[in-house]
């Protein structure tokens, strides 16, 4: 009786092995799938808010899915040039449209895939944007009690180690005003 695998490791279809080396092969995969899971999730666990806590999703249910990484997470990988760490509250009504105010185009009055559903579009409602378009946003607007409300629980303390770094001390003071960190 052949064992037929679906998976091909592409060196040698499993099919070849006997039914033993296969099963001991698939566990293996298991154990190495297992362990990258694991292991992305204490990479997540990793990033820290404005409060050196654990940092929370920017988007929920009934909401557009959000973050670089579309995992609801204000998080990066080293191709976000814009670095989309600071968690905005997009449907608070204060310092008027976002995107009007950066001068990009509408994408806050949009709909996209739902956070744990992509298969449906939700309203873009908590979104992570990009540090220098938040810098932006608070000059546009006029200062910091003047934009939308900041989600701090899900505003990652990268933003704040880098404005503070980088002389940015408007969007520095206003997360600090803001999220009392």
């Amino acid at each position: 009786k052949a064992t037929v695998s679906v998976l091909n490791w592409g060196f040698f279809p499993l099919s070849s092995l006997s039914p033993e080396r296969e099963i001991a092969t698939m566990t293996v995969a298991r154990i190495f799938a297992l362990c990258a899971l694991v292991s992305s999730a204490a990479a997540l666990a990793v990033y820290k808010n404005v409060y050196g806590q654990e940092l929370q999703s920017c988007s929920g249910p009934g909401m557009a899915l959000t973050g670089f990484t579309r995992n609801g997470h204000c998080i990066d990988r080293h191709d976000d040039h814009g670095s989309h760490h600071i968690c905005i509250d997009l449907a608070s009504t204060m310092g008027g449209n976002f995107c009007e105010v950066t001068r990009q185009p509408n994408w806050c009055s949009s709909s996209m895939p739902c956070d744990g559903d992509t298969s449906h579009k939700c309203p873009v409602h908590n979104w992570c944007v990009c540090q220098w378009a938040f810098a932006r946003y608070l000059e546009n607007a006029g200062g910091c009690d003047k934009i939308q409300d900041i989600v701090c629980e899900a505003v990652n303390m990268e933003a704040v180690t880098a404005y503070k770094a980088s002389g940015y001390t408007e969007a520095y003071d206003c997360l600090a005003q803001r999220c009392g960190h």
